[in-house]
């Protein structure tokens, strides 16, 4: 019973996190299911997958309903983001999961130096200069990672969408989420195929992770967008720093 209490409250507190950033939320989870409940790295990496579908619905109806998604920009980036995320997936078989873990830190401290980074745009869209094929190119990338490391795709998509194309927080966030819905789904299906998956924790997560998105979005939703870039970006980099500082002694000892 301890064990399902701490796995509803990972996933509260990943759901809340992944309304405010945009993220699946992986990149909370897979800590938390490792450190918490003691799991294999593997399992703590896939596991999660599985839960974000969820978890980035819930998100993604939120900002919709408030006019903060791109839906043009969500189809071409996870369309081919599909194929990419399957290929991240299988290579998990022959990667050091400790070294998945630290990319993973590092890809959070990337997302946060470009949230802090990132201009807004007019009228709320993202330039002219972002093609159909730049938005191909994210969602390949995204993809990729989604399926390698078990999280939603958000890391690349939205400091890119946000500091790259300049494209207004609040939008990019609800913009990832959508798109994370359709990412998520040929990476949990390799996982599952390969028995990565605790379905017993995925379960209890989910509990949590369905409401705590709710709650992320509408906070963020509410808040002024110069304010949520401090706020999202300050969190994101200390965290990846702890978390790379700790996984990166791991894999020097292994």
């Amino acid at each position: 019973m301890t064990d399902v209490v701490v796995a509803v409250l990972i996933g509260l507190v990943a759901g809340i996190l992944s309304g405010l950033f945009g993220v699946g939320g992986g990149i909370v989870m897979t800590p938390g299911i490792q450190v918490l409940l003691g799991t294999a790295p593997i399992v703590a990496l896939a596991t999660p997958l599985p839960v974000i579908l969820p978890t980035a619905i819930t998100g993604a109806l939120t900002y919709r309903r408030a006019g903060e998604i791109d839906e043009r920009a969500a189809m071409w980036m996870s369309v081919p983001g599909i194929a990419a995320a399957a290929i991240g997936a299988a290579l998990t078989r022959v990667v050091d999961t400790h070294l998945l873990l630290v990319i993973t830190a590092l890809l959070l401290a990337y997302q946060a130096i470009g949230i802090f980074r990132g201009r807004r745009s007019s009228g709320g869209k993202a330039p002219r200069a972002a093609t159909p094929m730049t938005y191909v190119g994210i969602g390949l990338a995204a993809g990729f990672v989604s399926g390698l490391l078990g999280i939603g795709g958000g890391l690349i998509m939205v400091p890119l969408l946000a500091g790259w194309l300049g494209m207004p927080l609040k939008r990019a966030l609800g913009t990832s989420l959508l798109a994370i819905v359709v990412l998520v789904i040929p990476g949990t299906i390799v996982h599952a195929a390969l028995g990565h998956i605790d379905w017993v924790i995925f379960a209890a997560v989910t509990l949590g992770a369905v409401p705590g998105a709710m709650i992320g979005a509408r906070i963020a939703l509410g808040t002024q967008e110069r304010t949520l870039r401090l706020a999202v970006g300050s969190f994101l980099l200390i965290v990846a720093v702890a978390y790379g500082i700790s996984e990166a002694f791991e894999l020097l000892r292994s």
